[in-house]
């Protein structure tokens, strides 16, 4: 990763701190993406920095065209260019469905779907200008879409997170089939159980964690390391030939664990 620019949503917690702090251990410099407590912000920079690269902080609400641009023109101004982008900021605001609200779905919708599609957009712009370096990387630039499991398992109770989490499988397959031909890759990950803030309560306590292992054969939660190592691999050349691809980080969690004995 040495000499690429790498920008990171919603990067000061869980899974997007996880992945920024491992390309900067590759050897990226990065861009950390916050919305609240930006002295959170500040400290994964500085841990960041501490693996040898450049770090910087810039605040965006992903949902907002706007700041979206502004985030995008900060990092590029900081670094000349930005070669990896990981739209990673995501939220959950769970209920019933008949109870579900307009303001709810709109406002899940608007950061994690809008705010991929808004953060993919102006990715692409800059790759497509800047074109592949060749002696930086074989790609022109790499997207990086976080999903979840669910955009394929169904959730009830979550039914707007699940269905913003499958309009992310379709914005990532359609993309790089689209800007493949430019040298553009673009892929996913989809988390299973990872430890992280957004389901504190589904690990938090030994009846919630073993209730939780029902769900996931490798019996481990997910750490966010895991999603980190993922997201460097296909950051990096190793996986040049790999796009329109979503990689499932979840212990076996697709593997309809609930069949295991036969049905």
């Amino acid at each position: 990763m040495k000499g690429q620019k790498a920008l990171i949503t919603g990067a000061n917690s869980g899974i997007g701190k996880a992945v920024a702090i491992a390309l900067a251990k590759a050897g990226a410099d990065v861009c950390i993406n916050y919305v609240t407590r930006p002295e959170v912000a500040e400290e994964v920079a500085n841990e960041a920095m501490e693996c040898g690269g450049k770090a910087i902080i810039a605040k965006a609400d992903v949902s907002k065209e706007d700041e979206v641009k502004a985030m995008f023109e900060k990092t590029i101004k900081e670094f000349g260019t930005v070669d990896i982008v990981v739209p990673n900021a995501g939220i959950q605001i769970d209920g019933p469905f008949d109870t579900m609200t307009v303001e709810m779905w709109d406002k899940l919708m608007g950061v994690n779907l809008r705010g991929q599609f808004l953060c993919c957009r102006e990715a692409v712009k800059e790759f497509k200008r800047r074109g592949v370096v060749s002696d930086v990387s074989c790609a022109a630039g790499k997207i990086i879409c976080m999903s979840s499991v669910h955009d394929i398992i169904p959730w009830a109770g979550h039914v707007n997170y699940a269905a913003s989490k499958g309009g992310v499988l379709m914005l990532m397959k359609s993309l790089a089939q689209e800007v493949a031909p430019q040298r553009i890759r673009v892929n996913a990950i989809s988390p299973g159980a990872i430890r992280t803030p957004i389901n504190h309560e589904a690990w938090s306590t030994p009846e919630a964690y073993d209730a939780l292992m029902k769900l996931v054969p490798y019996k481990r939660i997910g750490e966010p390391e895991d999603i980190g190592r993922a997201a460097v691999w296909l950051a990096s050349d190793d996986s040049d030939y790999v796009t329109g691809t979503t990689l499932y980080v979840d212990g076996g969690m697709t593997l309809y664990p609930g069949f295991e004995t036969g049905g």
